[in-house]
Parts: structure tokens; C-alpha cells; sequence
């Protein structure tokens, strides 16, 4: 051990600096790395102080290297962020990691927008931080600094105290830019648009008798004048006045005058684009955003590729086109103040006029509605970005190039299995993709429940549901007599106690040992609260101190996180696994994916409309992973029911516990060219299975299991 002891001591350092890993996780590998090198074990007392030392130091020289980069008005600033100010209830900071109410509306978006600003204003982004430490340890220290009192932080010193503020605001710069631009795409989507199409529908239905009479009369006129080609002789010319006589017999002229105003009213040109009215509703609603479009450009930093850049531009010039003061009569504004360029499509009817207006004036309103919808387009394509965000910033900006890339290359490439010239691993998938067409093309001709029309489409026959044999309603119905009635809160205890490790998951969030007396009861109490839904008031009882109301409260808030509840279920997905029952099910290495949507009653950022499922409400999504074992291994939330390929992946390799899975199936909703070569990359077997070959698709259940050998 002593030869190597200094190459040891370096490879924990580097390990503590880089992961942040705790020190149990450290030691394991610790005795892996020095067997694989044939080194004597030291006692495990020796070997477990070591590690222990080596990380603390690592964490000192972490706060240290932190507090270093702070002047002296930096580090009182941050400090004043954990006092309550006068006429205040909360300080600056606890008011920052809340956020603003997230309601779609354009004063919520000016709030937000100014708690931008006051974050942004500390400048701690020219620090450099993230070029000193690595991204996990300030992740570490600013997921820290969001949950913990300001009591506590006051409690540590200089050192931790401020490297973990400067942490948290890092961490609040990029979340108040997220939940800004989350607002402004909520109000797009659900507050102006969607009732703008609303309101352009409604006022369709309503105008459609009154169209419809008008242009019947039209009709009447224009057949008259059309049988009038056959009047007097070849070489004999219709006289205009015969021909009103014979229109003015059917329908009189002021009618006709009328019903002509009526259509022109109410019919694009037929120059127009696009017949589409909604964006006219659409500029009626310019006060709910001519506050906020007056600061966003300027409270957030934005960049754009070579297709977002003119939009981009014309967005950053518009709080000058709002606060110009025109002579002319609102909302008509100059044209020379606007950027011609990006009005396209049937936006131009509406910002130019039509017929255009006298000087080349532009509607204002029009304008304005033009430019932001274009602009939360391209936010939305990436083709315009924010890159002080997380979600929102250029998703180039990550990737590696040129002597980066070529640095890490080969690490790459091995750690993928893939070879250094890609048309060797294209010739080889060719290879395999034209020998699976050719097999299925085979079986086609001969499988009667499969044929392909004149198109191309390949269409299936519906698979008959199978009628349950009696004897299995008898093994059902012996299976549910054997089961024993009891409490929820009963069964969830006695999996606790088979799973000890499931209690010891929920640490507190100041990462210190918990003192609390019979924690596991209040762990169970607060799992049972919340997984049935119904609150503290039916678990709480007085008297016992296990399940009081405030200690259910205290344990819920500070015990209670994702990263606890991720760590619980890997115990019970690991005994889950040693099940024979579960072992006869599957070998825990085939997953499907799939979604359950729900209505959210309460105002949420991540909250979407989606009639179809949601009515008049709005809902999200739940992503969630489950093997062939019967075992939910890992979910997300989705906003709302957009497209969820790329969020599957996220769920995949955000598994809770056990091992990679081999195979994945989901519908066909979840599948893309690109996750499907994500995961062929990955080395993951992607099966989408079509939802009319499956009957539990049918009946709202997961994706069917493919047969394995597994």
C-alpha cells in the first residue's frame, strides 16, 4: 500500500473533485481500484479515515476556491440575501427560489421578468465559476442552497456559506430565465392563441347565416348574368340594361348592393395568403402584451442562427417601435420604424393594410403580434435561444469541436464500441436493415392477417379478444380469497421493515444525521398521505409523536425530495428481483415506456390544454418506465401531451435502480428517427409496437412484451 499510496490519495482526490461522491461510494471503488491493482488492503478502519480526509479537504478547497472569487461587496450582497428586509416576510432569497405565481398573463411576465433582473444584477455569471469547478459540485451545492433554511446557511461558515449562495444564485440566474420564457410559452399557447382560434370559430358560427344569405342573392345575380350569353343573335350584343332587368326580376339592386358590402366585409381578397382570421382576434389583445415586450429583449441576453437572426433583430428593435409617438391615428405608426422582412404570410394584410394604408403607415398592434409570434416560434425550433438558460439555450452550444473533440474522440468512440470510419458501421447496417426487409417481405405473401394496399401502407388485422377459460376465474377468485385484507399504512410498514434501506434513503436536506425518534413510522405516514392522496388529517393522531401534524409536516418538507425517493426505490427494485415469482415474469432487462395523463387543478407552469383529454382544464403528462417484471423503475412529468421520443430517453437512463434494460418498447407515439438511433448507438433495441396490434393498448394498458430469451 505505501508505493501506491500517493497514486491512491491523487485518484480520490480527482474522484471527491470531479463526482462529489459520498464517501461510501468512494470507498467501494476504493477497494475495487486497489485490487485491480494488486495492492494489500489496509484495515478497513485506515482506508475509510483516509477517504473521509481526502474528501473534506476536497470539500474546503471546493468552498474555498468559491469564496476566493468574491469581492468584498460580493460576498455582504449575498450575505443580505438571508436577511428578511423591513415590511418583507421572507428574504430575498427564499422569494427568489419561490418564484412568481406561474399564471399566464403579461403582469405575471413583468414580475417575472423583473426578478431576472435582480438576479441578474448580482453579476456573479463573470466570475468564471464554472471554468474552476466542475458543473456536478455546483450542482451539489446549489441544490443545497434551494431546499435549506436561511437559519441553516447562517449556521456554516464563510467558506460553505458563501460558496453555497454563490451556488444557488448561479443555479437562479438559468431557473428565472427558464420559468420566464416557460410563462411567455404558456401564455402563447393556451392564453392568446388557443383563444384567439377560440374566438375567430365563434365569430365564424355567428357571421355564417347572415354570409350565407348574402352570397345565395350574390349567386342568384351571377346566374342571371351568366344565362344572359345566350340573348339575341350571334352578331347581336347584350344590352347592360336588359341584363339588370333581368337580375332586378330576382333580387333588387339594393340588395345586391348590400349582400355584395356584406361579403367583401366578411371574405378575404382573393389575393390573400391565407384565409385564416384568428390573427385579427389575435390583435385585439395588445395590451396584454405591450408591457413585457417592452423589457423582455432587454432584461434577457438572446442569440439566433443564421434563420432566427432578422426576427431576432426585429424583437430586440421593438421596444422602440412601441414607444414611438405617432402623429398618426392609433395604432398606425411609420413604416420606416419597422423591419418589412419579417412580416410574411397573412400577417402582411394585417400589419400593411388592405388596401395599404395612405403613406405607407403600418398597424402598430399588428406589428408587434407579427414579431412575437414569430419569435416564440423560433424559440420554441431553437432557431432563437437564450444562453443563460437550461432549456431554452442554443442546443449547440454543448457539442465539441475541433481540437476539444478531436482530444476526447477515441474515449468516445470506445466507450460507444463504435470504429473510427462511420461508413464501415453504415455498410454493416445496410447489410442488416436489407436482409430484415427482404425476411419481411417474405413472410408477407404468406401471413392472411397482413397486406399492403396500393400505397405502400401495411395494414393489420385486429386481434379478437380471447374469452377467459373457467379455469382461470376459478384461480382468480381462489388468488383473491387467499390475499389477506389490510391498511395501507400496515403493508407499506412491513415493506420498510424487509427493506431497511428504503427509511435509510430519506436523509435530511441539510445532509446531516437525523435525530428524529421513529422516523421510519413518519416516513410511512407521509407515503401513505400522499400516495392516496387525502392529506395529513386522516394519518395524523395526537399523542403519538411519530404522527404528529407538525412532525408529518417537518418530515414531508425536508425529507421528502426526488433525489430521496429515486434512492428508495432502488432497494425495493433490487428485492423486487430476487422475487421467484418476478424472476418467472421476466429477466428485468426488457422495459416499456409509456404515459398517463392528468388533470392539474392548480396553476402550474408545466400545465397544458389538450381538449381531448383534458375538456377545459389543463394537464401533464406522467412518462414512466416500467420492466418485465411488473416494476416501475423511473418516470418524469411532461408538459401538457406534446410528443414525448426525446423525454423517453431522458427516463431511460434516469433509471431508479438495476440494470440497463436491453430492449425498450413503447408506442408509436414515443418513436423518432432520433431516438431510435440514439438508442441503436446506446446499444438498446428499440421495438415501437403499433397500438391496433395490441389489445392492452386498446383497453389503455401498457405496450405488450416482445418474446425474449430472457
Amino acid at each position: 500500500m505505501g508505493a501506491v499510496e500517493g497514486e491512491f490519495v491523487a485518484w480520490v482526490a480527482a474522484r471527491s473533485w470531479t463526482s462529489g461522491d459520498g464517501p461510501k461510494a468512494i470507498f467501494t471503488d476504493g477497494v475495487r481500484w486497489l485490487r485491480e491493482r494488486k495492492v494489500l488492503l489496509p484495515g478497513v478502519t485506515t482506508l475509510a479515515r483516509l477517504v473521509a480526509k481526502i474528501r473534506d479537504d476536497t470539500t474546503k478547497r471546493l468552498w474555498g476556491v468559491l469564496e476566493g472569487l468574491l469581492t468584498i461587496g460580493q460576498r455582504y450582497v449575498l450575505d443580505q440575501l438571508l436577511e428578511v428586509p423591513l415590511g418583507s416576510r421572507v428574504s430575498d432569497l427564499e422569494r427568489w427560489r419561490k418564484g412568481v405565481p406561474p399564471r399566464a398573463s403579461g403582469p405575471t411576465i413583468i414580475k417575472a421578468l423583473d426578478q431576472v433582473a435582480e438576479i441578474l444584477g448580482l453579476e456573479l455569471a463573470d466570475l468564471g465559476a464554472e471554468a474552476l469547478v466542475p458543473q456536478r459540485r455546483l450542482g451539489e451545492l446549489a441544490k443545497y442552497g434551494m431546499r435549506a433554511d436561511a437559519s441553516a446557511l447562517r449556521r456554516h461558515g464563510d467558506g460553505r456559506r458563501l460558496a453555497t449562495l454563490l451556488a444557488t444564485v448561479r443555479h437562479l440566474e438559468g431557473k428565472s430565465i427558464d420559468d420566464t420564457l416557460e410563462l411567455l410559452d404558456l401564455l402563447m399557447a393556451t392564453e392568446l392563441l388557443n383563444k384567439a382560434q377560440m374566438a375567430a370559430n365563434k365569430e365564424k358560427v355567428r357571421k355564417h347565416p347572415k354570409l350565407a344569405k348574402a352570397s345565395a342573392r350574390l349567386a342568384v345575380a351571377v346566374q342571371a348574368l351568366f344565362e344572359s350569353d345566350g340573348w339575341g343573335g350571334e352578331d347581336e350584343e347584350v344590352r347592360v340594361a336588359e341584363v339588370w332587368e333581368a337580375i332586378e326580376t330576382v333580387i333588387s339592386r339594393a340588395d345586391l348592393r348590400a349582400a355584395l358590402v356584406l361579403v367583401n366585409e366578411n371574405v378575404p381578397s382573393a389575393d390573400a395568403t391565407d384565409p385564416d382570421d384568428w390573427r385579427t382576434e389575435l390583435v385585439g389583445r395588445y395590451t396584454t402584451v405591450s408591457g413585457f415586450l417592452k423589457v423582455l429583449p432587454e432584461t434577457i441576453a438572446f442569440g439566433a442562427n443564421a434563420e432566427g437572426t432578422p426576427v431576432l433583430e426585429a424583437m430586440k428593435a421593438l421596444p422602440e417601435v412601441l414607444a414611438h409617438r405617432s402623429r398618426l391615428a392609433a395604432p398606425l405608426i411609420p413604416g420606416r420604424l419597422i423591419d418589412a422582412g419579417v412580416v410574411t404570410g397573412p400577417w402582411k394584410r394585417l400589419v400593411f393594410g388592405h388596401p395599404a394604408h395612405e403613406g405607407g403607415a403600418v398597424n402598430r398592434h399588428a406589428y408587434a403580434f407579427c414579431v412575437l409570434e414569430r419569435f416564440w416560434r423560433g424559440l420554441k425550433r431553437r432557431e432563437i435561444y437564450a444562453d443563460a438558460s437550461t432549456k431554452w439555450r442554443n442546443p449547440q452550444a454543448e457539442l465539441l469541436e475541433g481540437a476539444q473533440w478531436a482530444a476526447i474522440r477515441p474515449d468516445a468512440l470506445t466507450a460507444l464500441s463504435l470504429p473510427a470510419d462511420p461508413d464501415v458501421l453504415l455498410a454493416e447496417h445496410s447489410r442488416t436493415l436489407d436482409a430484415a426487409l427482404r425476411e419481411v417481405g417474405g413472410r408477407l405473401v404468406a401471413n392472411p392477417d397482413v397486406w399492403v394496399d396500393g400505397e405502400g401502407k401495411i395494414h393489420l388485422t385486429g386481434v379478437k379478444a380471447i374469452e377467459e377459460p373457467p379455469s382461470l376465474v376459478d384461480l382468480r377468485a381462489r388468488t383473491t380469497a387467499m390475499l389477506p385484507r389490510v391498511e395501507l399504512p400496515e403493508a407499506i410498514l412491513e415493506v420498510m421493515s424487509w427493506v431497511p434501506e428504503l427509511a435509510e434513503a430519506f436523509t435530511a436536506v441539510s445532509g446531516g444525521r437525523s435525530r428524529l425518534k421513529d422516523l421510519p413510522v413518519s416516513v410511512a405516514a407521509c407515503l401513505t398521505a400522499h400516495s392516496l392522496n387525502v392529506g395529513y388529517r386522516p394519518i395524523a393522531k395526537k399523542g403519538v409523536e411519530a404522527l404528529e401534524r407538525s412532525r408529518l409536516s417537518h418530515v414531508y418538507q425536508n425529507y421528502f425530495r426526488p433525489e430521496t425517493l429515486s434512492l428508495a426505490n432502488v432497494p425495493l427494485v433490487d428485492k423486487q428481483a430476487g422475487l421467484p415469482l418476478a424472476q418467472a415474469w421476466g429477466g428485468g432487462l426488457v422495459a416499456a415506456v409509456d404515459g398517463m395523463r392528468f388533470v392539474v387543478p392548480v396553476p402550474a407552469a408545466f400545465a397544458r390544454p389538450n381538449r381531448k383529454y383534458f375538456g377545459s382544464k389543463r394537464g401533464m403528462t406522467w412518462l414512466n418506465a416500467m420492466n418485465d417484471r411488473g416494476m416501475g423503475r423511473g418516470a418524469k412529468v411532461v408538459s401538457g401531451t406534446i410528443r414525448d421520443s426525446l423525454h423517453m430517453v431522458d427516463v431511460i437512463f434516469g433509471l431508479d435502480g438495476g440494470d440497463l434494460p436491453e430492449i425498450v418498447v413503447s408506442d408509436t407515439g414515443s418513436y423518432s428517427d432520433v431516438v431510435f438511433g440514439l438508442l441503436e448507438l446506446l446499444g438498446i433495441s428499440y421495438r415501437p409496437a403499433l397500438a391496433v396490434t395490441c389489445p392492452t393498448r386498446r383497453a389503455g394498458g401498457s405496450a405488450p412484451w416482445p418474446t425474449t430469451d430472457r
